[in-house]
């Protein structure tokens, strides 16, 4: 009996053992199976809180292109063409060609400030805002030395603006940029918010057409001096514009004549494009293209109607501004096509903007073409998106 009794207290113990060792077993099993529930719960609450800011970022809305969207649902198709003329101001129905036209701009010459005070000139410029459903670009020429049209009336600044190569001997890029920022408050101060300026122009002779009007330096120095003043201009939100691409060099006069250049694309990649790059880089808000036939690109069309010339500044400079036709009215290109014509090639070829006088027959040229598929809407709509971005950078347009 004694040994029946150990043997069962034996298998008592050992059946209580495996007891304890099964529950310490299943203790620890839930313990994981628990702290897996608590990881997957921390996990899920971690998602969810972090759902809202991963939507707000896949719905984030860029407002300027909001505004840009807005703005052109609401335009009809010669209100969009409209916008791609920077028009001389004409001497009579100013505000009423604003209206009828649907002008991006105006370019204001010396006829537009003289007999002007202070007090009349704002009001002017103030009435073709008010006369305009969408805000205009108000723009002048205004180098400085023999290119400035407001500084030649006594009476509108504190003095005449010096030329680039007049400001830069006064004391180098720090003078430049004390006058770029003077001569940007000024124009400010009338409503003249885009200035047809700098010249990124290089020229080595002296005599040449273009080289008072520039820097008067190699491709690197004009280079620097370009990112100085654009950068500056960009700082007091006044619209600044490069020019002339793809560079004049030592060629002469596009007002008078059709200039065909015959230099090397080497030769303007390794000089002429320099300081056009820096600017681009800089943020400039536009470029203006010159009528000059540049041989390399396109030995038959003006750089101002070449697709290859536009795309070169496009696709290789990466340039995505506002890209602009010098004067129609210049003999070289008013000589070489016709006004209407030209209007609608300067469309096909990548132009945003045209500077015209004869912008009451040209607009309906561009919108007829577009009606008959000559032009796509799709363009047109391209360069008004570029036209408006520029307009809300430059504060004429408000978000």
């Amino acid at each position: 009996m004694k040994k029946k009794g150990k043997i069962e207290q034996a298998h008592r113990k050992k059946w209580q053992n495996r007891v304890l060792i099964i529950g310490g077993v299943g203790v620890v099993v839930l313990l994981i199976a628990g702290g897996l529930r608590l990881m997957k719960h921390r996990q899920s609450e971690e998602q969810t809180a972090a759902a809202p800011a991963s939507a707000t970022v896949a719905t984030t809305v860029d407002p300027v292109e909001a505004k840009v969207d807005q703005t052109l649902a609401k335009m009809s198709l010669e209100e969009k063409v409209g916008q791609l003329f920077l028009a001389r101001v004409p001497a009579e129905g100013q505000t009423g060609d604003i209206q009828s036209c649907h002008l991006g701009g105006y370019l204001l010459f010396s006829r537009d400030f003289e007999n002007e005070t202070p007090e009349t000139l704002k009001a002017k410029i103030q009435s073709y805002q008010n006369a305009a459903s969408t805000p205009m670009l108000i723009a002048s020429d205004e180098e400085g030395g023999e290119v400035t049209r407001i500084s030649s009336v006594d009476g509108l600044t504190d003095g005449h603006f010096g030329s680039p190569q007049a400001v830069y001997a006064s004391g180098g890029l720090d003078a430049v940029k004390a006058d770029t920022d003077h001569k940007s408050q000024i124009l400010k101060d009338y409503g003249i918010n885009y200035n047809l300026a700098p010249v990124a122009d290089v020229a080595t002779d002296s005599g040449s057409f273009i080289y008072s009007r520039t820097a008067g330096l190699d491709a690197g120095g004009t280079a620097e001096y370009i990112k100085v003043v654009v950068t500056a201009m960009k700082a007091n939100q006044e619209g600044s514009c490069l020019k002339h691409f793809p560079g004049y060099g030592d060629n002469g006069d596009s007002h008078g004549e059709i200039i065909r250049d015959d230099r090397s694309l080497d030769t303007f990649e390794q000089t002429d494009f320099v300081p056009f790059e820096a600017g681009i880089d800089a943020g400039a808000d536009s470029v203006l293209v010159s009528h000059n036939i540049m041989s390399c690109l396109d030995a038959a069309e003006p750089a101002s109607l070449s697709g290859a010339v536009h795309d070169y500044l496009r696709n290789t400079l990466h340039f995505d501004g506002v890209i602009i036709t010098d004067d129609f009215d210049m003999k070289g290109l008013s000589d070489f096509i016709d006004q209407d014509n030209g209007a609608v090639q300067a469309v096909q070829v990548g132009n945003d903007m045209m500077i015209s006088s004869t912008y009451k027959d040209q607009i309906p040229s561009v919108v007829q073409a577009v009606q008959n598929g000559t032009l796509s809407e799709s363009a047109i709509d391209a360069s008004v998106r570029r036209i408006l971005k520029m307009k809300i950078n430059l504060g004429i347009i408000t978000l």
